[in-house]
């Protein structure tokens, strides 16, 4: 058996380049990129996925490993990978938003822990939010979602030197300030009530000037601030879910719908 070095070349092709792509995707995605993810599992995954797809998708371009062609096709695709990953990792930082500024009015901002999403630290409850969220995220088969328009996107915006364009890339971009205005929109509620909790201990200060309020104000604080949590916390997980068909359907705008 005998191979040419164009059959090869044509081999190597249909895999490494959708490869490139779900490597990127799979690097940027939540659940997927967590630091609890090994990365020997993360490349598995990755080279599953491109086996699968790669007898399914439409033959990419034969060109010279080497070539300018091939660096643009390389990072069109790394590009296309990483923004279906980022957008859906500003649903999550919405929710650490929400979080932080919440653990700021209770008093807890000081209570950090490794968030294992990101390596970073954030308040305590941006990472109870956080844990629910990923729980709410693989129920609603988020992440089967995901590779489905991955795999539905080799075909609308197939291997090319060509690809995502500026104005895709800006309105990723605009679309950011979603992460900013669902994660308030999340804390708003146990925000104004805390902010009256506040004004009612200004009001107390002012009548009792004896009265220790500090040793009253911050148990106080806290303890409305859980409450407020368990009340509010259905309206958290359906702006959640709001915010994440949101970024499903700009993700699919983006990589299914060609302009």
């Amino acid at each position: 058996m005998v191979f040419t070095e164009a059959q090869l070349s044509a081999w190597l092709a249909a895999f490494i380049w959708p490869l490139i792509r779900i490597s990127a995707m799979i690097t940027a995605a939540p659940v997927f990129s967590s630091r609890q993810t090994p990365a020997r599992l993360r490349i598995g995954i990755s080279l599953l996925l491109s086996f699968m797809l790669m007898p399914l998708i439409p033959p990419p371009p034969v060109v010279e490993v080497f070539s300018p062609a091939a660096l643009l096709i390389a990072l069109q695709q790394v590009l296309i990978g990483l923004t279906m990953g980022f957008i859906l990792q500003m649903v999550f930082g919405a929710l650490v938003f929400g979080g932080q500024a919440l653990a700021y009015s209770m008093g807890l901002g000081f209570a950090s822990m490794i968030d294992p999403q990101n390596g970073v630290q954030v308040p305590v409850l941006s990472q109870y939010y956080i844990i629910l969220s990923t729980l709410l995220f693989l129920i609603l088969n988020g992440h089967l979602f995901l590779l489905e328009i991955l795999a539905e996107s080799f075909y609308t915006l197939p291997i090319a030197v060509d690809g995502l364009t500026q104005a895709n890339l800006q309105q990723v971009v605009l679309w950011a300030s979603r992460m900013f205005a669902g994660g308030l929109l999340m804390a708003l509620p146990a925000i104004a009530a805390l902010l009256l909790v506040n004004l009612g201990m200004g009001i107390i200060t002012r009548a009792a000037p004896q009265l220790n309020i500090f040793a009253v104000g911050f148990p106080m604080t806290m303890m409305i601030g859980f409450a407020m949590m368990w009340v509010t916390l259905p309206n958290v997980l359906a702006k959640f879910g709001e915010l994440l068909e949101e970024a499903l359907s700009l993700i699919k705008s983006l990589v299914l719908i060609v302009t």
